[in-house]
C-alpha cells in the first residue's frame, strides 16, 4: 500500500512496483488524478490521512480483499511553509496530522497483521529536511525530525516480530511539492515581516526547480530497499540530499545556519 500516490514520488512508485509483479493498493484524496495507475492494473483507495475514518475504511478495504498489508510505504505529506510567528496554529495542527499522525495510525492498523505473519516492511518517506532545518519551513521540518524518531523507536520496537522500518530521505524532486510549500509562504508575504526571506526562498526554489531529480529515482531507491534481504535503516538521494546532510554532520550549528542563510539573501 503507498499513500500520496496521486502524483510525485508516490504516482512513480506505485507505476514501478506493479510493472514489477507486486499488487499495488494506491491511496490518495484526489482519486481522480490516478486513472493511469488504475490502467496499469493498480487498485485506487480513496483515502484522507488526516481522517480516522477514512484511514480505517482504507485499510479495511484492503485486509477484506488480501486478508493482510505485506508493505506499506507512507509518502503522503505536504510542506506547510512560512514563518513560525505567521502560520496558523491550525495549519500547524494540520501538518503534523497529515505528516506524522495520520502515517502513524496507519502503521498502527497494519502492525497486528505484519506480527502475526512475522514478516512485514514499514517504508517512511522523511526528507533531509528532517536533519537539517531552514528558516520558514519549521513545521515542516518539525514533522519530519518527529517522523524520523518515531521511525528510530518503531525500527527497535517491531525487528523482533521480523518487521523492517526503513526511511527514505529524498533531496530537492520534481514534484509539485516546493510549489505547494513556497505557494503556502506566499500567502501571508505582503503582510509579514519575513517577506524579505520569503522572496528569497522562493528565487532560490525557482532557480533550482530544474536541478531536482526526477521522481522516479526515489521509486527505484524505494525498490530497492524492500527488496534487500537486509535492508539499510536510511536512504539519501536526491539533489544537494548528500551535501546537506555532509555540512550538518561537519559543520557547527552556527557556520550552518550562516551558509544557509546566505542562499536566501
Amino acid at each position: 500500500m503507498i499513500t500520496g500516490a496521486s502524483s510525485g514520488i508516490g504516482k512513480e512508485t506505485a507505476k514501478l512496483l506493479v510493472q514489477n509483479g507486486y499488487k499495488v493498493y494506491a491511496a490518495a484524496r484526489r482519486i481522480e488524478k490516478m486513472s493511469e495507475l488504475e490502467t496499469v492494473g493498480v487498485h485506487l483507495i480513496n483515502m484522507d490521512v488526516a481522517n480516522e475514518q477514512s484511514i480505517v475504511n482504507g485499510i479495511e478495504q484492503i485486509t477484506k480483499a488480501e486478508g493482510r498489508v505485506d508493505i506499506l510505504i507512507n509518502n503522503a505529506g505536504f510542506g506547510q511553509y512560512g514563518a513560525i510567528e505567521d502560520v496558523a496554529l491550525a495549519e500547524a495542527r494540520y501538518q503534523l496530522e497529515v505528516n506524522l499522525f495520520g502515517l502513524a495510525r496507519l502503521v498502527q492498523l497494519v502492525l497486528p497483521g505484519m506480527r502475526e505473519q512475522r514478516f512485514g516492511k514499514i517504508v517512511n518517506i522523511s526528507s533531509i529536511g528532517g536533519k537539517v532545518a531552514a528558516p520558514l519551513g519549521g513545521w515542516y521540518h518539525a514533522s519530519k525530525f518527529a517522523l524520523e524518531g518515531l521511525s528510530d523507536s518503531l525500527r527497535m520496537e517491531v525487528k523482533p516480530f521480523g518487521i523492517d522500518v526503513i526511511v527514505i530521505e529524498p533531496g530537492g524532486v520534481k514534484t509539485e511539492w516546493g510549489a505547494i510549500a513556497l505557494g503556502n509562504a506566499s500567502k501571508t508575504a505582503e503582510r509579514s515581516a519575513y517577506k524579505k526571506l520569503i522572496d528569497g526562498a522562493q528565487n532560490i526554489g525557482e532557480k533550482t526547480a530544474e536541478k531536482n531529480m526526477e521522481p522516479i529515482e526515489i521509486a527505484i531507491l524505494i525498490k530497492q530497499s524492500i527488496e534487500a534481504s537486509k535492508p539499510k535503516i536510511r536512504y539519501v538521494k536526491g539533489y544537494l540530499a548528500r551535501p546537506i546532510l555532509f555540512m550538518k554532520r561537519w559543520l557547527s550549528d552556527r557556520i550552518l545556519d550562516k551558509v544557509i542563510m546566505s542562499q536566501l539573501k
